[in-house]
């Protein structure tokens, strides 16, 4: 049987290669009208709607649905002070799926044309069996919330201006220190709209703006050199860079790099980890949130299989998955079947409560779909995806954490991981972190691994700080091929006992 994998990376965005998905994609430009799917006034009308759904369920099949998806988007890459690439495209189709038991049948159209939008539906009908007469569908609009409303939309402004927020990075990052030899920065900018429609007649409709801004820095010292950097953004537009400025991102990769260049090669063995706040989320979102994600629980691959309402992490850890949070990188306003999601409460206390449902596994175990129905495009069929992974804050104060070990490793950056979806095997580079030394920061330390098992780890907490923080939105998920936007967040915790993977003797 093969083992399912997952991975989170987190890097300045780069134009080209695995594109993560909110980055552009070279589609040539279409003429199209603002706002396509719009219900009422876009390029779609309820009777085609109905007629796609109709053809879908000619030869049988439980239910089916239609996903819509306009996506414009640009993206500007600056290396060393120059601008070095430009991109942006229009892409634009529907994906049909047709669901008879656990069987799911999907074609997709990269056009509105309804010639071609009628044989995907043929095409994806074909997975279903006996026939039978198909009711009309009415189409009806669902209300949905609006988590990111957004004024002035980055994708919308003028290349020049992006530009000018990259040159203000670079000439940040180069005023930190002489030791800083090379700034690339970059940005990307989407406006995505979304109109999903199910045989049931139900039809949501979304427009999901997103940015990404980041800057990497190089600093050498004699023979040396170092990397650092600084990114972030989400469902924000313009007034994101109030929030954090193209200065402030440049300056903290300047610190980062200059921090490595004194690292020492960090310890091996087993020891107390303390993560940090805020980005150290991505190890939960990595060790233990895919394993909640409810399809490796139908297929039985997941280590927390039939275990609700088991103890699996030491109390006083609480987990969630929330995509109400306003303006954060994996918040939506309805998930892409069209349901609108609300906060889960997947460990409550140290006890597993709940998975994250799409629709097929929420059918498979006779629950609600709790709004977790993800995809990259409309080219993918959508499967159980995390949004905004956190864990709850608890009451120790984060310095009275760090004064508790008298050995081991401060983890504050990471670069990105990997889990075995199985048995919850997780290995995670550091980009920044710390000896501690008879409960202090002391040396920097270069080439650590944190290596573990997620279900394991959870145990061996300890301590949980009152400091919760939200990464800044840099994270993308992948997951079967596809990749996500998603956000993370945690306050400090302790760990008693985890493998630190490094070179030095101890």
């Amino acid at each position: 049987m093969a083992r399912a994998r997952a991975s989170a990376t987190r890097s300045t965005p780069k134009v080209g290669t695995n594109r993560p998905a909110d980055e552009p994609v070279a589609i040539a430009a279409v003429a199209v009208a603002e706002a396509p799917f719009a219900p009422g006034k876009g390029q779609v009308d309820d009777a085609l709607l109905a007629r796609l759904l109709a053809v879908a369920l000619a030869r049988g099949g439980d239910f089916a649905d239609l996903f819509f998806e306009y996506r414009r988007s640009s993206a500007i890459a600056m290396e060393d002070g120059r601008v070095r690439s430009v991109s942006g495209g229009i892409d634009m189709g529907v994906g049909i799926r047709v669901v008879q038991g656990e069987a799911v049948g999907y074609a997709f159209a990269e056009s509105l044309d309804a010639a071609e939008m009628i044989r995907a539906a043929e095409t994806a009908s074909r997975i279903a069996q006996g026939g039978g007469a198909t009711k009309a569908v009415r189409v009806r609009a669902r209300e949905t919330p609006s988590r990111y409303l957004v004024r002035h939309e980055v994708v919308d402004i003028a290349g020049a201006d992006k530009v000018e927020l990259l040159r203000r990075a670079d000439q940040a990052a180069r005023k930190v220190s002489k030791k800083i030899v090379r700034v690339d920065a970059s940005i990307v900018s989407v406006h995505k709209e979304i109109l999903v429609v199910d045989s049931h007649g139900w039809v949501a409709y979304d427009q999901q703006p997103m940015v990404r801004f980041g800057a990497s820095v190089l600093a050498r010292k004699a023979a040396r050199t170092e990397t650092g950097s600084s990114g972030g953004g989400g469902r924000l537009g313009l007034a994101y860079f109030e929030k954090m400025s193209p200065e402030e991102h440049g300056r903290e990769a300047a610190r980062v790099a200059l921090v490595n260049l004194d690292s020492r090669p960090a310890p091996a063995g087993s020891m107390a980890v303390v993560l940090a706040a805020g980005d150290s989320g991505i190890l939960l979102h990595e060790a233990v949130g895919h394993g909640l994600e409810a399809d490796f629980a139908r297929k039985r691959t997941s280590n927390y299989t039939d275990r609700i309402g088991e103890r699996v992490a030491s109390p006083g850890v609480t987990v969630i998955d929330d995509p109400t949070l306003p303006g954060s990188r994996g918040s939506i306003n309805v998930d892409d079947e069209g349901v609108t999601g609300e906060p889960a409460v997947l460990i409550e206390d140290g006890i597993l409560r709940a998975y994250m449902h799409d629709r097929i596994s929420a059918r498979h175990f006779r629950r609600k779909s709790s709004g977790s129905g993800r995809r990259e495009s409309f080219r993918d069929v959508p499967m159980p995806r995390m949004t905004n992974t956190l864990m709850s804050a608890g009451s120790h104060d984060p310095e009275e954490i760090i004064r508790s070990v008298k050995r081991g490793v401060f983890a504050k950056k990471f670069s990105g991981g990997q889990v075995n979806i199985s048995n919850g095997d997780f290995v995670f580079s550091l980009t920044e972190g710390y000896l501690i030394e008879d409960g202090k920061l002391t040396a920097p330390l270069r080439g650590a691994n944190l290596i573990g098992n997620g279900p394991e780890a959870l145990t061996t907490v300890s301590m949980i700080g009152n400091d919760f923080a939200l990464s800044d939105g840099m994270w993308t998920c992948g997951k079967d091929g596809q990749s996500v936007p998603v956000g993370v967040g945690m306050p400090t915790i302790k760990l008693d006992r985890l493998t630190v993977g490094g070179t030095a003797l101890t």
